[in-house]
């Protein structure tokens, strides 16, 4: 039977100067909306009224229902709604009723309509209008509701109306209005809040203080930070976990690490959680902190985190990304459950390890299983054929990424076949790939064509690939000592000298190169000529017996990896002391026979260093692993992964 069109009376309410309709129009449900919530509205709407009668004994029937639903009712209506007709009709009775002056009833109708799905803050602000004396929790809904929006700034705004209005801020009002400035990159509005927070003695909320160390870690200010956390009368794992995440987004990552012990301590006594043992993992990955990584991972099997996928996805990329590639297997294969997210951990972790092969095998496999590859995977696969020079598999994949699984290449795969093309020596194919390809260029794409230059000493294209750098205003110190390192190689020396006038001019300085290893849990850092660590004496004594006995097994310095005009002599001396040699050393010195040393460096290793592991790991029966810039070399009998190749 087809329901009539129903009309209630709306009297001559008049609200914010707006006078509603005598008669407000509401609309019947569609089959499509009868949800429960829908019915359940209806029903007491209506209560099945005679719709053979007259449309005022209709109206009449409505008025008397609409009086008799019971609070809870309401509020039930109010929270089930997912339409936004439906709330008008609420509003409407609200407005007739005059329920829009109750606080109670006006708060639950402002977090709806300000909150998912809707989040129309046009319509909430309308509604606040017309709230008389709105309570901070009004402002509270409206305010938090601006820090999920796209125009976060207007909650900061909206805070500072309320405080010039009376209304006083409560813990809360604080916490979201600083949301609301780190979205809108407000950063005097986060200091404005803090001092708020200050002079109306909030500081001891646990929950506002944690929000603004987060502000503080956003805004790159960590002594800030610190001293937040310091000030907190009870920290619980969300702070922690907060602070620990901002040492990483500030470049401390080794010190997250003493904050994982220093958590745990009687002092403290606060016990990590999933989200900390994730933050561990990432900095452990980043360090090459394998002990410590081992360590955390004995943490989340007493703890029973081990269950935990996203956990398990972490574990696999931080065993592989610290170059134990059996252990990462190992997680691999005993989770219950993989997603492609696991399978594309562990394709990546193949890849940056030399094994492309497998990796590919893993990517077929992963098909076969019936979890279609994601955007990750193909990165995955498509570096472990550039690291493996697998020229064809690399270039059949590529072209069915958008053909069999509709995904279309973004800057990191044309990236993978850049450097795939570039160091099989095909630099003109790649150089057009780059001209054609369907999204701008960036820095890093033009950097690996130029790593490819190096390679294969072609100057002139390298001079043109600086040009593009130098275009998009992205060029670093590393582009132009591989321009360096080319000219150098060359003999062209003139052009260095001239390169480096330039550099000086400009004031482009090099990163210096930093290499670090850990020992007993703890991260050791060195760079260039170090003098830091409490044992030079010993490390440097050891690095000179270490280049003795390697000389008579015939090594000889690549002194082509110096690039300063200098003799030969020179030039032996200035590689002496390079940062991985003398992370090597302190390997060689600090632990027994037989162990493997891991190493990290931030940049690519350079051709003598290679050579020094190499012979290294014949001589001392070591297996040495060096993790650089771009992947893993694992030496071992006098041999590298890479093949010589980097």
């Amino acid at each position: 039977m087809t329901q009539p069109s129903l009309f209630f009376t709306c009297g001559s309410a008049q609200t914010s100067g707006v006078k509603v309709r005598r008669h407000l129009y509401v609309s019947p449900f569609t089959a499509g909306a009868t949800t429960a919530a829908a019915a359940r509205f209806y029903h007491l709407l209506t209560k099945k009224p005679d719709w053979n009668r007259h449309e005022d004994q209709i109206q009449e029937k409505h008025d008397s229902n609409f009086q008799k639903i019971p609070q809870q009712h309401l509020i039930s209506l109010i929270k089930s709604c997912i339409e936004k007709p439906h709330l008008h009709q609420i509003h409407a009775h609200f407005v007739r009723t005059s329920l829009l002056q109750d606080p109670f009833f006006s708060l639950q109708f402002l977090s709806r309509v300000s909150s998912s799905p809707f989040r129309d803050m046009g319509y909430s602000r309308r509604i606040l209008s017309q709230i008389p004396d709105p309570s901070v929790s009004h402002y509270n809904a409206l305010i938090r509701a601006y820090s999920f929006s796209k125009s976060p700034g207007e909650g900061f705004y909206l805070y500072r109306e309320m405080r010039q209005k009376g209304v006083s801020a409560d813990p809360l009002s604080s916490s979201f209005a600083i949301k609301c400035s780190i979205k809108a990159c407000l950063l005097i509005g986060g200091l404005q809040v803090h001092g708020r927070v200050l002079r109306d003695g909030h500081q001891l909320d646990s929950q506002l203080l944690t929000t603004l160390i987060y502000f503080y870690s956003i805004s790159g200010k960590l002594n800030e930070a610190c001293k937040v956390f310091d000030e907190m009368p009870q920290r619980d794992t969300v702070a922690w976990n907060v602070l620990i995440s901002c040492y990483m987004r500030n470049g401390r990552t080794r010190d997250v690490l003493v904050l994982f012990d220093s958590m745990m301590t009687e002092e403290f006594e606060c016990e990590p959680d999933e989200v900390t043992c994730l933050l561990l993992l990432q900095a452990c990955a980043n360090l090459g902190a394998l002990e410590f990584g081992e360590k955390v991972h004995g943490y989340i099997e007493e703890h029973g985190y081990d269950r935990a996928i996203n956990l398990c996805n972490s574990l696999v990329s931080m065993y592989s990304r610290c170059g134990c590639l059996d252990k990462a297997f190992e997680v691999f294969n005993g989770m219950q459950e993989k997603n492609v997210v696991s399978w594309s951990a562990m394709i990546y972790g193949m890849a940056m390890n030399g094994h492309g092969k497998e990796a590919v095998e893993a990517f077929l496999e992963m098909q076969r299983m019936g979890i279609p590859p994601d955007c990750q995977t193909f990165t995955g696969v498509l570096s472990a054929c550039s690291h493996g020079g697998l020229i064809d598999e690399g270039l059949e994949f590529f072209n069915g990424m958008t053909k069999e699984f509709g995904i279309l290449p973004n800057i990191h795969h044309y990236g993978c076949m850049v450097d795939l093309l570039g160091r099989a020596g095909r630099l003109d194919m790649a150089y057009q790939l780059i001209v054609c390809m369907r999204v701008k260029p960036d820095a890093t794409i033009w950097r690996t064509l130029l790593g490819a230059c190096r390679i294969y000493g072609d100057i002139k294209l390298g001079e043109c690939v600086v040009r593009q750098l130098i275009e998009l205003k992205a060029e670093e110190a590393g582009d132009y000592v591989l321009l360096l390192n080319m000219y150098s190689s060359a003999g062209k020396w003139e052009k260095v000298i001239e390169l480096r006038k330039f550099m000086k001019e400009k004031g482009i300085q090099t990163t210096p190169g930093c290499s670090t290893i850990e020992f007993k849990g703890v991260v050791h850092e060195f760079v260039v000529d170090d003098f830091s660590h409490p044992r030079k004496d010993e490390i440097y004594k050891m690095l000179d017996e270490i280049n003795q006995q390697l000389k008579i097994a015939g090594y000889v310095a690549e002194v082509s990896s110096e690039l300063h005009n200098l003799g030969a002599e020179e030039k032996e001396h200035a590689l002496t002391y390079h940062s991985e040699k003398l992370a090597i050393a302190f390997g060689v010195l600090a632990t027994p026979p037989g162990t493997t040393i891991r190493v990290a460096k931030n940049l690519r290793i350079c051709v003598d260093c290679h050579n020094f592991a190499k012979v290294l790991s014949r001589v001392y029966d070591r297996d040495v692993i060096i993790r650089d810039r771009t992947r893993f070399h694992h030496f071992r009998g006098g041999y590298c992964n890479c093949n010589d190749y980097w």
